[in-house]
């Protein structure tokens, strides 16, 4: 009933008047330009080890069963977007390619010419709508930037640790078997129930960049006819 709410652009939201809010916040925050709204990232939530299919779920990374999931984080404290799970073996930029989010972003993102832009760790490719950290920065200016940006996207990680934070059983992996159980529409329901948390009493990132976020009522509209 409420998943529209992680997967479709179409909310309140994402209007342009609010996502050009989001950019003036996270530009006074540090950032060193003024078109970013918002910041994406992969967060692997690890899982009791599969009876099958135990190496595509193994990420070497993390050294864990996991299944991964790509979240967008906005400054007003909500996941406005959520793509997954894919198994944990997989890298962010696969995700990235299995979302589509970026031929979503170039033909609905923009504002007087400019390209409104997400905000991701190396892992992404650089577009007009995904910006990424200077891989290797090879002056003062470049590692500038990338110490700004640091700051400023370090609420990415604040998101996801209030998920799990808030419902303790999404990181007890032992007891989170896929094949099962519906682990992706625990986590899923999980993120739902924290925005909805945040939409009545604000977290860190909504408190951190000074936003007013919206009320429990906006967030929870119905899915447009």
């Amino acid at each position: 009933m409420f998943g529209h709410l992680l997967t479709d652009f179409d909310q309140p939201f994402f209007r342009q008047d609010q996502l050009l809010q989001y950019c003036q916040v996270i530009h006074e925050k540090g950032a060193p330009f003024d078109t970013c709204y918002g910041f994406i990232d992969g967060t692997v939530r690890p899982i009791a080890r599969p009876s099958a299919d135990q190496r595509n779920y193994f990420s070497g990374h993390k050294r864990v069963h996991s299944l991964k999931f790509q979240s967008v984080m906005l400054p007003n404290g909500l996941i406005g977007n959520m793509f997954g799970p894919i198994e944990g073996s997989r890298h962010d930029a696969y995700m990235l390619q299995q979302s589509n989010i970026l031929p979503y972003l170039e033909a609905n993102m923009n504002f007087n010419g400019n390209a409104l832009c997400l905000y991701g760790n190396p892992a992404y490719p650089l577009r007009p709508h995904l910006m990424a950290p200077f891989r290797n920065a090879a002056n003062a200016h470049e590692s500038e930037f990338n110490q700004r940006m640091s700051r400023v996207r370090d609420s990415v990680e604040w998101g996801f640790g209030q998920i799990v934070q808030n419902w303790a059983f999404l990181d007890f992996r032992k007891n989170l078997k896929i094949l099962l159980q519906p682990v992706e529409k625990y986590y899923k329901v999980g993120t739902i129930l924290t925005n909805c948390q945040a939409c009545l009493y604000g977290n860190l990132v909504s408190k951190y960049f000074d936003l007013a976020r919206p009320t429990l009522e906006e967030y929870l509209v119905a899915r447009p006819q």
